[in-house]
């Protein structure tokens, strides 16, 4: 059997495969966040000992040989180790909001925009760039003690093959240090954020991705392990998006727009990045805005509905939902893709007294399909779209999103993303598997003519609210 290992933010789960890509069986098993005063942490300890406790279960409920593993997990975020891949704090999260201020900083004197110029890459506050240097500032004594600093899987494929030294590959390094031409680090990039002192914490990046043998902890010992890519290009490699011009919606507790390209075009508007993947001269163009499914989740937990309820709800209410309208930006942080906006914030109009439960949810789910089309149209899809995530598990909500976008979905269920890591693996261990039959798609949703064109009217409606808010949030 072959198994992808996903780390993700909330929830750690392997996956076993047969050759043809039949999933299987799957463990999983949550980790908790630690939320305060704008710092969002995991414990690391918590986290390799998920990871280990899903690989034994999951080995143990599927006794066949291991043909190999691939590793993938959440991106962004830093995690620093000592020498031998052991935490010296707790790991700071791609959703930690401390450095905000700095991205403040850097948005006004330009620094923003001369390290997007470089790299492709949009910074955030929770991207290496800024936690590293907001560490620097306020907890130095963390980066002397630590021997680099790493991403989620990194730090796991150290402790469980043993590897002399921490490494990373080209998808994790894409945000946001990386010249995506030379595919090695930008030292002018280093220099500009004020981390030159502190450069020798990036770990190697190692091209194409590291690879090793499990020393028996989860894995039987000798197992071979393949370290990346993380989360975002997996899934599209899960999902079958490689051509140029095909994306990928991944419909989760955020909202990421990814679409596969040869393309460098480092003009524009700085946002999103550009993921080097282990093919050099090919990219994917990503648009991760911060809230997805999240939106929805906080008005149903709002109105008191449980989601056993939305399809019916969904069905209640006829499209445009009586007037109500929702800009879906609900992240303490603001937006992140496909503009950088701190400070936005989610607005609701258009609610009145005759305003149902069934009219809010259906306008957040409208309201996250415009968010997604604009997501794609700035990541230049032209091609076929996957979706996949949380959300496909709502029937009606991927009619209305087929709808909202005015395109076929090609509807990708299962672990998408230790899919893609086992597909990533096999590449790199020369292991020959059938890649259109590990990502055909479960169903494919066609969108409705009428309701297609009605909804093209309502995204251009949509962007006029949008660049509105904007000029609030910023006055």
């Amino acid at each position: 059997m072959y198994l992808g290992i996903d780390v993700g933010t909330s929830m750690v789960k392997a996956a076993a495969f047969d050759r043809g890509g039949r999933e299987l069986a799957v463990e999983a098993r949550p980790v908790g966040l630690a939320l305060r005063g704008g710092a969002v942490e995991q414990d690391m300890e918590e986290v390799y000992g998920a990871v280990v406790a899903v690989l034994r279960a999951l080995t143990a409920r599927v006794p066949e040989p291991v043909e190999l593993a691939g590793l993938t997990g959440q991106g962004d975020g830093v995690w620093l180790v000592d020498a031998a891949g052991r935490p010296v704090r707790p790991a700071a999260s791609w959703m930690d909001g401390r450095a905000h201020a700095l991205v403040d900083q850097w948005l006004a004197d330009g620094t923003f925009e001369s390290v997007f110029r470089r790299t492709g890459s949009a910074m955030f506050p929770g991207c290496p760039g800024p936690l590293l240097a907001w560490l620097d500032r306020y907890e130095p004594t963390s980066l002397e003690a630590a021997a680099a600093a790493v991403y989620c899987k990194d730090m796991v494929f150290q402790r469980l093959t043993g590897a002399a030294r921490a490494v990373t590959d080209v998808s994790d390094a894409s945000m946001p240090f990386l010249d995506p031409r030379t595919r090695s680090y930008d030292n002018r990039v280093v220099e500009l954020l004020g981390l030159t002192h502190r450069r020798g914490l990036l770990a190697p990046v190692s091209d194409p991705v590291a690879t090793g043998e499990a020393r028996g902890a989860g894995l039987p010992a000798g197992t071979r392990l393949a370290n990346g890519p993380y989360d975002l290009p997996a899934c599209a490699l899960g999902a079958g998006v490689t051509g140029p011009g095909d994306g990928l919606l991944i419909v989760g507790t955020c909202l990421a727009a990814l679409v596969a390209t040869t393309d460098l075009d480092l003009g524009g508007e700085p946002a999103g990045l550009y993921i080097s993947t282990d093919r050099p001269g090919h990219w994917l163009r990503a648009m991760p805005a911060m809230v997805g499914t999240a939106a929805l989740d906080w008005v149903l937990s709002t109105t008191g509905v449980r989601h056993e309820e939305v399809d019916a709800l969904l069905a209640a209410t006829p499209p445009g939902a009586h007037g109500v309208r929702v800009l879906p930006y609900f992240a303490p942080s603001g937006e992140r893709a496909p503009f950088v906006e701190p400070r936005l914030r989610a607005e609701l109009t258009g609610v009145s007294l005759e305003s149902t439960p069934a009219d809010l949810i259906r306008a957040t789910c409208e309201g996250i399909g415009y968010a997604a089309r604009h997501c794609l149209a700035a990541a230049g899809l032209t091609g076929t779209l996957a979706v996949c995530g949380g959300g496909t598990r709502s029937p009606a909500w991927m009619r209305l999103l087929a709808d909202v976008l005015g395109r076929p979905l090609r509807v990708v269920e299962g672990e998408v993303g230790a899919r893609g890591a086992v597909l990533a693996a096999a590449e790199r261990f020369g292991t020959a598997l059938d890649a259109a039959a590990w990502t055909e798609p479960t169903r494919v949703v066609q969108p409705d003519a009428d309701r297609a064109a009605y909804y093209a009217k309502g995204y251009e409606e949509h962007l006029a609210r949008l660049a509105q808010a904007r000029e609030r949030a910023r006055s």
